[in-house]
């Protein structure tokens, strides 16, 4: 029950403040009723902000430096076919809903009027639409103003007795773009009697009510496709409209249903509490489409899904709810290659009515596999299957795909014609996307970018819209937006904002020369130190850098010494803000994006050789048999001497005629080096492996000219060791400082079931153990997996045990036990992330941590909040995977390029056997790749697969055994392949 009373101003106090009061009348537990008055304070010096506007100047609320704002509406703004004296537009909540892309578009939408009312509904309907939105506002160019229309006197408007709050609202948008309009009426007149070009205000939104309601008041209002309809690019534009609202339009006449109805939210939060109805994140098998996976913590094997109606439109990465189906219905996963290209190829895009949920293809495909004789090893062993009966959170994004050109009715570029045509993301695991568009011709060859708007009972694949178009198929251009787009790497030049924090000496700053100056406050003098940087060829982004010398006790003094990010970026302001958001930098085969600004990144942090650069040093005294015997922190100015490679710093340690200080610093820390890694592996680390190769680009034009396997060098492993030490001894002072809000990395022992299939493999072929009881035992066993005839058959293992670890992540130290802090891969207690704070956020924030613990500054409060750590912990642990995912993609991809026109003969190994293909793993390219047995011969041929001794007898020929971990030789070519559109490597039987 609620009741309003409004004072009204008179003229003489129109600057002051008015009230509103909102009384709550409520009931308390014990019965009584409680009265709740809540005060609004209405004014009358919000500007419009339009630059047409000299009366809003004059009232306008100062600065502390008694200056207004700057206005942001342009006073000539763009007109269009229905507005020909130009427009300012305010759409309502379901306008920015359903056309954020279109809002977002460079060279339409501008002057845009945002109601606090709609701000703050889009913040409740959508997070990530939100984010886009507030990033509209402080893109200069676009002109988009927040109106604080809620406390603005004209504009406010009191909910009536009865009404909903969608109701209240909708009048709020009406009764603003009134006002407005009046408003702006009266700002032209007053700057001259003659001028008639008075832009309209105009409202925009999907609301049939709230369009009525305008249009009988006499509002200025248009729908968001019938203004985008005036616009010049109106066809391209037209496309990136939402498809859910025109979906409801036209399902409101259908009746026909192909999926089960979704448990509602109630429902499903009383199964999962009861423990009748599990939770967790739906993945797709990358070779199955028809086979999925949810991993809940009853089950220590993940339940599988399988088939479209138990998938139920749930899409990879979606938070879903699922029922445990009963025993006679478990199955063992799939020993098939489905893949939905060759399965659902002549799909029409356009068929809606009458459709299977399954076609008849994917049916039989599913029956053959359920056919399937269970074995009793673990590839052919019942699993527990489940179906989705609800979706708790969609991880819905913009996916970069190709129009699939067997889906398109007319062809012609000058068509304008709208027909439903399929997008086929790249990610396989998607499933194709039906859009309408009017610009199919123009689209065909092009990679696409859209998103799902909807996914409806009553509709087989998921509906969206365009966004728009990256460029040609395979063009580099084209091809690295898609794979930065596809893995949500923030790429886009940093904002003013950003750069305004940058220090204003810009390339000319250094470090004072009077050690008096603030600047070296609580600093330590190390300059006189003989460090230097170890890294990559060409690494410009200089992290760290180390130095050891003798003390007289006959023990050593080691520093690692890291730029001091922290002295730049500050807690809080927009540089550490995008930082954050960024989470880390992401390194493509043939560019950076960074996390932070090139001026602080290749430069002022960077700790490059010959000129000094505050960092922040971790100083240890170690014995010559590498024990640590104290640990010191200190922020400190240094002046690296030196900037090795790899290559260059091993050629300096090992050219016995170098005999200088800096060189024995080096052979000191290779020789300590050494020791501490063997430690480690005694305590149980693990020594795994991934498919690494470096691709050599020409330095024009970057385009691949080889592919080469990384040398490994013992300077890698002495920098690694070093870096480790580091960020274990940081991790200790600061959990020692904050034991509830450390920013600390831990890595899972991976549940023993991760190991069953490879250990049986393992067992099978070659009658080696697998013990994977502790990291320990694991790393011994790994140690054994040797073969004599082949050196590379132990690395094949190792990349193969790193796929069964569970992934390493940050976390706030409150959140979990203390013995679950422990780094299974690295068999540390405790472990956090220090050393590279240019390019990880993570980092950075230790740095304040640990600048904190040693008093050298006060802890910022975002740093003491267990809740806001955990949201930055979310946020860079998906960050992280993301860049290292982009990363292998960018190597994909010019590795395919390398190899465009070229036939080789290589070696491979069998990695995974399946009824109707294997893949094989090529070490020279560190490529893996599918040889279906389609692929061997036409018509497809026979062959028998034996699950428990991972052998597939193929009936080709002569006949072909093919096992698992033999060696084989292989021809590789290229194809484009015609579900992704991407160059692919193509492997076929040599």
């Amino acid at each position: 029950m609620e009741s309003f009373s409004l004072k009204r101003s008179t003229v003489a106090d129109r600057n002051q403040p008015n009230l509103s009061s909102k009384v709550y009348v409520r009931s308390t537990k014990s019965g009584k009723v409680q009265k709740i008055v809540r005060e609004l304070y209405l004014r009358q010096d919000i500007p419009c902000s339009s630059n047409l506007c000299r009366e809003c100047l004059r009232i306008a609320p100062k600065d502390s430096a008694d200056k207004v704002a700057p206005f942001v509406l342009s006073d000539t703004p763009a007109g269009s076919k229905n507005y020909p004296n130009g427009q300012y537009l305010v759409p309502d909540t379901n306008a920015f809903l359903n056309g954020m892309d279109l809002f977002e578009v460079e060279t339409a939408f501008h002057d845009v009027v945002i109601l606090q009312t709609v701000l703050e509904e889009v913040k409740n309907r959508s997070l990530p639409l939100y984010h886009r939105l507030i990033a509209l506002t402080k893109n200069e160019g676009k002109r988009f103003y927040v109106f604080f229309n809620e406390f603005r006197q004209e504009t406010y408007v009191a909910r009536n007795p009865g009404e909903t709050i969608n109701d209240r609202n909708d009048r709020a948008v009406r009764k603003a773009v009134q006002w407005y309009n009046q408003h702006i009426q009266e700002a032209v007149t007053a700057r001259s009697k003659k001028s008639k070009r008075v832009p309209s205000v105009v409202m925009i939104s999907d609301d049939r009510d709230n369009l009525r309601k305008a249009k009988a008041d006499g509002i200025p209002a248009s729908s968001l496709s019938d203004f985008v309809s005036g616009l010049e690019n109106a066809n391209e534009l037209l496309d990136m409209i939402s498809a859910s609202q025109e979906r409801q339009e036209i399902r409101s006449g259908k009746t026909e249903i192909f999926y089960p109805e979704y448990f509602t939210m109630s429902k499903m939060m009383t199964g999962v509490k009861a423990g009748t109805l599990h939770q967790g994140i739906f993945n797709v098998s990358p070779y199955n489409y028809l086979e999925g996976s949810v991993h809940v913590p009853t089950f220590d094997k993940s339940l599988l899904i399988l088939g479209r109606e138990n998938s139920n439109r749930a899409v990879s990465g979606d938070v879903v709810v699922v029922e445990v189906l009963p025993k006679d219905q478990w199955k063992a996963p799939s020993t098939k290659i489905i893949e939905e290209e060759n399965v659902n190829k002549n799909d029409n895009p356009e068929a809606e009515d009458g459709e299977n949920i399954i076609s008849e293809r994917e049916r039989r495909a599913l029956q053959e596999e359920v056919k399937r004789v269970h074995g009793q090893t673990t590839e052919g062993r019942p699993q527990p299957t489940a179906r989705v009966v609800g979706i708790i959170k969609r991880n819905w994004r913009q996916y970069v795909g190709h129009i699939d050109r067997d889906s398109v009715r007319s062809t012609s570029k000058s068509s304008r014609q709208q027909q439903m045509v399929f997008l086929v993301p790249m990610d396989k695991k998607i499933p194709k996307i039906r859009i309408r568009t009017r610009q199919a011709g123009e689209l065909l060859g092009q990679r696409v970018l859209a998103t799902i708007d909807s996914w409806e009972r009553d509709s087989r694949y998921p509906v969206g819209h365009f966004v728009r178009s990256l460029g040609e198929l395979e063009s580099k251009g084209a091809e690295t937006e898609a794979l930065l787009l596809e893995w949500d790497v923030q790429y886009r030049p940093f904002p003013k904002t950003v750069l305004d924090c940058l220090p204003p000496e810009g390339h000319d700053w250094k470090v004072p020369a009077d050690t008096n100056d603030p600047g070296w406050r609580q600093r330590k003098d190390l300059r006189d130190l003989l460090v230097c940087s170890i890294d990559p060829p060409g690494c410009v982004d200089i992290d760290d850098a180390l130095h050891a010398r003798p003390l007289p006790n006959g023990n050593y003094e080691v520093g690692v010494h890291i730029a001091d990010v922290s002295h730049f970026v500050k807690p809080n302001n927009a540089m550490d803000k995008e930082a954050s958001s960024r989470g880390t930098t992401v390194y493509l085969v043939d560019k950076r994006i960074d996390m932070l600004p090139m001026l602080l990144g290749t430069d002022l942090c960077s700790l490059k050789p010959y000129v000094e650069r505050y960092a922040f040093s971790v100083l240890w005294e170690i014995t010559p048999d590498a024990d640590i015997v104290s640990a010191h922190f200190t922020k400190s100015v240094i002046r690296s001497r030196e900037a090795f490679s790899y290559e260059q710093a091993q050629i300096r340690i090992d050219d016995a005629s170098q005999q200088d200080d800096l060189t024995q610093g080096m052979r000191t820390l290779l020789m300590l080096s050494k020791k501490l890694k063997q430690k480690r592996m005694d305590a149980g680390a693990l020594n795994l492996a991934s498919p690494e190769v470096k691709v050599q680009t020409e330095s024009e034009t970057s385009d691949p000219v080889d592919v080469q396997t990384k040398r490994l060098l013992d300077t890698n492993s002495l920098v690694e060791e070093f870096m480790l030490l580091a960020n274990i001894s940081v991790a200790g002072k600061n959990y020692e400082a904050f034991p509830q809000t450390a920013l600390l990395r831990r890595h899972g022992a991976p549940p023993k079931t991760n190991f069953e299939e490879l250990a049986n493999q393992l067992k099978v072929k070659k009658g080696l153990e697998l013990r994977t009881d502790s990291s320990k035992a694991l790393a011994d066993s790994l140690d054994k997996c040797v073969e004599p005839s082949e050196p590379f058959f132990n690395t094949l293992v190792r990349i193969m045990a790193t796929r069964c670890m569970m992934s390493a992540e940050y976390f706030c130290s409150g959140t979990q036990a203390y013995p679950e802090f422990r780094h299974y891969g690295l068999a540390s207690e405790i472990y956090t992330h220090f050393t590279s704070p240019i390019r990880r956020y993570a980092d950075l924030e230790a740095h304040r941590q640990l600048a904190a613990a040693i008093d050298y500054e006060p802890l910022d409060p975002s740093l003491q909040s267990k809740a806001k750590l955990e949201g930055v912990c979310k946020n860079i642990n998906v960050r992280h995977r993301n860049a290292q995912m982009a990363g292998r993609a960018s190597i994909e991809y010019y590795v395919g390029q390398a190899l465009k026109g070229k036939d080789i003969t290589e070696e491979g190994f069998v990695m995974k056997i399946f009824s109707n293909g294997f893949v094989v793993f090529v070490p020279r390219f560190g490529i893996e790749s599918l040889i279906r047995l389609r692929d061997l011969a036409t018509p497809e041929p026979e062959a028998d697969f034996d699950a428990e001794n991972y052998v597939l007898d193929i009936k080709v020929g002569k006949g072909r055994k093919v096992e698992l971990f033999e060696k084989i030789t292989v021809r590789i070519t290229d194809e484009k392949e015609e579900s992704t559109g991407k160059r692919k490597v193509k492997l076929s039987l040599v």
